[in-house]
């Protein structure tokens, strides 16, 4: 098939559900323009700030858009470009955007709460507890898997000791980016200027930003920046929304539109083939089309993780109930965009039916500079840019994920009417949030010291299963509110299946490695065993409670909770 023809059925498939499904969501469940939302009731000038939509969204779609749309769909390939296609439209529409649409819509209609306190609210403290734990555990692994990413992007120098401008260059542009998005926080804050002249400011900076960058690398090793960026996450996870992460976020929003418009334009002029088969089997290099596709693409089709932005940040910036659907479903369509763009750019290079070899942000990122370049760009400003850009969609992520897991550890020992000033001496230092983001930050950093690969195959299943569980307390939510919640059984009964599939799958290869083929390295290996076997172990007692108040009979048929 023709690249160009598969982005622009992409763009119809998406275009039609968000005005159809996503309107038919939002009037079936109910909007009200006229209600005041959280960040006004509860503002308070730190996490529950007015915000209009336009950063909103920007924020919601920097933190979303990490690393999965781009991976996921290069490595899933193998299968052939039909299945990873279909996976992308059916699962973003009718899986994804509903999951995070649904997220922000309990959320908001219960004060901006997360997930942990939705659950204690609507199906009890221990299904909180369960899952506030699953979810810090989760957070760790993104912490880890993201933190080795960018810091081996951004690390100046190849194996062989050559200097690596592209990459010292793109840690350039990001050290800039932090500076100048808190001046940038402290101008909007003051001086309120209207969106019009902020989106114009935003891009001169972003301009001049990516100029002297690209001008002044900053050449230091991987570990030097593991730590520069875990003091950056220490920051972003303690600091007022509006002073660092709003507006890098609404910096990184342009930056991340820019490449998909960009990518886009460049498939326009190269107008390429898909060099790739439509579907080459079920089974393919020893891997299963089911579940290992499920898994492996998760971030532009369905993913947890943005359950967690939806209510834990975004949700207590929106102005108004009627901006929700713009913010989240809309956010996860354009992931999709990007995510079928990812395959037709990996598809077009592909030689003799394989993709060539590297990581999938290799493959991407050198294809779509090459494509830059057809528009008249010069080869070394494209090359960085775009290093820029796949760094940018890790880091963005990152910082949401440090605060959500933050907050995720402190509510382990808050529940959602406790009384602070009368607790435990031991409580009340966990749930500092210093001392929260201190212990959350040293263990997501030993993690990553394990390496990117060891983690991000524990971190697809988990994904994926925090989807699942988040499905299925969105069905408690509705049904307890008297909504209607049918649209939501069919997601999360597959997405169950397919992550305990996948985690019983890789348990049973670890054991294999202990007890048949003896090469057990307990530091990977080992790691991963334990972390699948708690996940498992969570997840199934999430589900249980879960579905315990789901099927369960109501007390009193006529009393449903207002929301």
């Amino acid at each position: 098939m023709n690249g160009l023809l598969m982005i622009g059925i992409a763009i119809v498939v998406l275009g039609g559900a968000y005005l159809i499904y996503g309107r038919w969501l939002a009037n079936k469940w109910g909007i009200d323009p006229k209600a005041k939302t959280p960040a006004y009731t509860k503002e308070d000038g730190e996490d529950y700030i007015p915000t209009p939509k336009g950063v909103v969204f920007s924020h919601q779609f920097s933190s979303i858009a990490g690393a999965g749309p781009v991976t996921g769909p290069i490595i899933a390939a193998m299968f052939g470009w039909l299945p990873v296609l279909l996976w992308i439209l059916i699962g973003g529409i009718f899986f994804g955007a509903v999951h995070d649409f649904g997220a922000m819509y309990a959320s908001v209609k219960n004060e901006g709460k997360t997930m942990g306190y939705l659950i204690e609210q609507y199906i009890g403290k221990t299904g909180k507890k369960l899952f506030s734990l699953f979810a810090w555990v989760f957070s760790l692994l993104v912490i880890a898997a993201f933190a080795d990413i960018v810091a081996t992007t951004f690390n100046g120098f190849k194996p062989n000791g050559s200097l690596n401008t592209p990459n010292a260059a793109a840690a350039s542009i990001s050290m800039l980016f932090i500076v100048v998005a808190m001046i940038f926080g402290l101008y909007i804050k003051y001086r309120k200027p209207s969106q019009r002249l902020e989106a114009v400011i935003g891009l001169i900076l972003l301009i001049a930003m990516l100029a002297v960058g690209i001008a002044f690398p900053l050449y230091f090793s991987k570990n030097v920046w593991l730590g520069v960026v875990f003091v950056y996450l220490f920051l972003a996870s303690i600091t007022p929304m509006w002073l660092l992460m709003q507006p890098r976020d609404y910096l990184s929003a342009f930056l991340l539109i820019a490449m998909i418009v960009g990518a886009v334009l460049g498939v326009i002029v190269a107008n390429p083939s898909m060099n790739l088969p439509a579907f080459n089997g079920f089974e393919v290099k020893g891997k299963m089309l089911f579940p290992t596709l499920f898994i492996t693409i998760a971030c532009g089709a369905v993913s947890g993780f943005h359950s967690l932005v939806s209510s834990g940040t975004s949700s207590k910036q929106v102005k108004n109930e009627k901006d929700m659907l713009g913010i989240s479903f809309g956010a996860m369509l354009v992931e999709s965009l990007l995510a079928v763009v990812a395959l037709v750019v990996a598809g077009s290079v592909a030689v003799g039916g394989k993709l060539p070899a590297g990581t999938p942000f290799s493959i991407f990122a050198g294809s779509v500079a090459g494509f830059l370049q057809l528009l008249g760009i010069p080869q070394h400003i494209a090359v960085c840019v775009m290093t820029m850009c796949i760094s940018a969609l890790a880091l963005t992520s990152l910082d949401s994920v440090a605060r959500i897991g933050r907050m995720a550890f402190q509510e382990l020992f808050l529940d959602n009417n406790t009384d602070t000033s009368n607790i435990s001496a031991f409580s009340k230092l966990m749930s500092n949030k210093y001392v929260a983001t201190i212990i959350t930050l040293a263990v997501g950093l030993m993690l990553s010291l394990g390496g990117y690969n060891n983690v991000w195959p524990l971190f697809g299943s988990a994904n994926q299963l925090l989807s699942a569980l988040v499905l299925i307390t969105l069905a408690v939510f509705l049904r307890a509110t008297g909504r209607k919640g049918f649209m939501l059984w069919v997601p999360m009964c597959v997405m169950l299946v397919v992550t305990f599939t996948a985690l019983v799958q890789a348990t049973i290869s670890i054991l294999k490695k202990i007890f048949v083929t003896s090469n057990f390295v307990f530091l990977t290996d080992g790691l991963q065993l334990i972390f699948a076997i708690l996940l498992m172990a969570l997840g199934l007692m999430v589900a249980i409670s879960c579905f315990k108040k789901l099927l369960g009979k109501d007390e009193d048929e006529n009393l449903k909770i207002e929301a």
